[in-house]
């Protein structure tokens, strides 16, 4: 396999860094020890970090090729940063580089309800573009657990997706057009405004889940969907076991109509969200489906599949065609995340994704790793298309208890490939599965992937150490 050739990263001198003050303004540069820390790592991730040299927080996109340049010039590594809510050390800082935070690009510069699409900066929180475009009686359909906190650039840099993937695809089916600073400070656009576009290769979606190693996202141009004219009608079935409920899942992929959500929490998932936020939260069932249908049909859909949860086997179910209800219901899925995370000494967040056909083995595989040793393992996860997050809690924070978990989730991500599935399903590769990739991808693809990188970035100074 040819390998890209050896880049030799310099160290960051302090006069680059007053040269780079000097390029961006005393207010778009930190530097100091506690200014940088809250930039060095993803914020959920145990992935290890260094503090960088500074932080960089330029205010448009002008800034941003500045920055660029001036890294290429020197050969300083750069960092490019969402809102550091990712969970695979993405945006893992290097001691000899620099961060580039694009919190500031935070304008939705067009929202265009006639041809339904919408150009948001990269630091444009999920959830603030979800409320402008609800303005207009549009959505934005991924919809990541993250979504208050997670930025549109970061949405794009992962390839995030959401609850509601199932129906709507993840980030790279809703983006229409990229605007992107090259490693050299060129700025180019990709793709467009239109639903079809095939002039030339389809670089926005080589863009889309490149994780910050081949250019800088500073802008997104995003598809919307028009909101149905109803409520949406939602349901929960509790079972007896993980294996119940991954059948009922396969049954209902089986349906002619798609869910808009599907999603599973299991026992230590639901103890896990009435201990953060105590609420009446059932948790006498071994798993917990959580399904949705929108737009015309939804209730008939609806009872479709809790007709299926009940052939499986559930023991409990709940329905409601109103918006609180729906609310309500899926409430409990989105509190997962924050309660997993604060629920142990550590965590570690696994994204393994299986073809549905498949789910049952996984999950069946999933529980019994979780009987062993003292690292539990807690599931939450995006049902409905495969996707699902096995939440490995830590008691301390040991050597040995590190080492436990690793293994354990070797154990699971192997297991997805064994499967026919794959070891990241939307979190992405960052630093945590960057060492997985040669089991998972074969060496002319690693080979290809290589070459793209080299091709984009030729001296290595864009994410350097992620994904590949």
């Amino acid at each position: 396999m040819n390998a890209v050739p050896a880049v030799h990263l310099r160290t960051t001198t302090l006069p680059e860094i007053s040269e780079l003050r000097a390029l961006l303004g005393e207010d778009a540069l930190l530097h100091k020890e506690d200014e940088v820390r809250p930039y060095a790592g993803d914020r959920a991730s145990t992935v290890e970090h260094q503090l960088p040299v500074a932080v960089a927080l330029p205010r448009d996109v002008a800034q941003v090729q500045r920055i660029a340049r001036w890294a290429t010039r020197h050969r300083v590594p750069l960092v490019p940063r969402g809102a550091g809510s990712g969970l695979a050390g993405g945006a893992s800082a290097l001691a000899r580089g620099v961060v580039l935070s694009l919190e500031r690009l935070s304008a939705i510069r067009e929202l265009n309800a006639a041809d339904q699409y919408a150009v948001a900066e990269a630091g444009v929180v999920n959830g603030a573009l979800g409320r402008a475009a609800a303005a207009q009686r549009l959505f934005y359909p991924p919809d990541p657990g993250s979504a208050e906190v997670s930025t549109i650039g970061g949405n794009v840099a992962t390839n995030a997706g959401g609850l509601r993937c199932v129906k709507y695809g993840a980030t790279a089916d809703n983006v229409l057009g990229l605007e992107v600073v090259l490693a050299d400070g060129r700025l180019v656009h990709t793709g467009g405004r239109t639903l079809k576009n095939v002039a030339g290769y389809d670089l926005t979606r080589l863009f889309v889940g490149s994780e910050g190693t081949l250019g800088i996202i500073t802008a997104a141009t995003l598809r919307l969907r028009p909101v149905p004219a109803t409520a949406p009608s939602t349901f929960t079935a509790g079972f007896d076991s993980l294996r119940a409920a991954g059948a009922a899942v396969a049954s209902i992929a089986r349906l002619p109509g798609r869910p808009s959500m599907l999603e599973l929490l299991d026992r230590a998932a639901l103890d896990a969200v009435e201990a953060y936020r105590p609420d009446g939260v059932d948790t006498s069932s071994a798993a917990l489906l959580i399904g949705q249908a929108d737009g015309e049909g939804a209730q008939r859909l609806v009872a479709e599949m809790v007709r299926l949860c009940q052939e499986q086997g559930a023991t409990s179910m709940t329905m409601s065609s109103s918006a609180d209800g729906a609310q309500e219901m899926v409430s409990v899925r989105r509190a997962a995340g924050e309660a997993l995370l604060s629920s142990g000494a550590a965590t570690v967040v696994e994204d393994v994704v299986v073809p549905r056909s498949r789910l049952v083995e996984m999950l069946g595989h999933i529980e019994r790793t979780g009987r062993e040793g003292t690292v539990r393992i807690a599931t939450v996860g995006h049902a409905g298309d495969g996707n699902l997050h096995p939440v490995l809690i830590l008691p301390d924070r040991e050597p040995e208890t590190f080492r436990e978990a690793h293994h354990k989730a070797e154990r699971l991500w192997r297991k997805a490939l064994d499967l026919g599935g794959s070891i990241t399903g939307e979190h992405g590769v960052g630093t945590l599965r960057r060492g997985r990739l040669a089991t998972a991808l074969d060496p002319a693809v690693l080979d290809l992937h290589r070459s793209v990188k080299h091709a984009f970035d030729p001296l290595g100074i864009l994410n350097p150490g992620k994904a590949f």
